[in-house]
């Protein structure tokens, strides 16, 4: 069993930046996925990491904005989120899965309570 706890969202202004952050309990040996979701709008699959952090994805409205990283030490999986634009406010949640992140929700096993990121124009 594994629990994800998000962290670190709040109120940024456009252009500005915001880390959350995914703490985990148990193993690290966990593949993990950023998604988001918007009001009114379906949860989109935002970025991922591998278990040891050498393969990462990230979708094509984040690229070169978002940085996805992960600490095993800590256990804990950062998403650092720069040059923020209105369109990115949602609720972000963290999901695990073994080894190997996916880009579909239905093939995580676990999930955070998600942090709301607000980004104001």
């Amino acid at each position: 069993q594994v629990q994800l706890v998000e962290s670190g969202g709040g109120l940024v202004q456009a252009g500005g930046s915001v880390t959350v952050s995914c703490a985990a309990s148990g193993r690290t040996y966990y593949g993990t996925g950023w998604f988001r979701q918007a009001p009114g709008k379906e949860r989109e699959f935002v970025a991922g990491i591998s278990w040891n952090g050498g393969s990462t994805y990230y979708t094509d409205s984040v690229k070169g904005r978002f940085t996805i990283s992960r600490d095993n030490a800590k256990n804990t999986v950062y998403l650092q989120m720069n040059s923020l634009k209105p369109e990115d406010t949602a609720v972000y949640s963290c999901a695990a899965r073994l080894l190997v992140y996916s880009n579909y929700e239905k093939d995580y096993a676990y999930w955070g309570q998600g942090t709301q990121v607000t980004v104001s124009s």
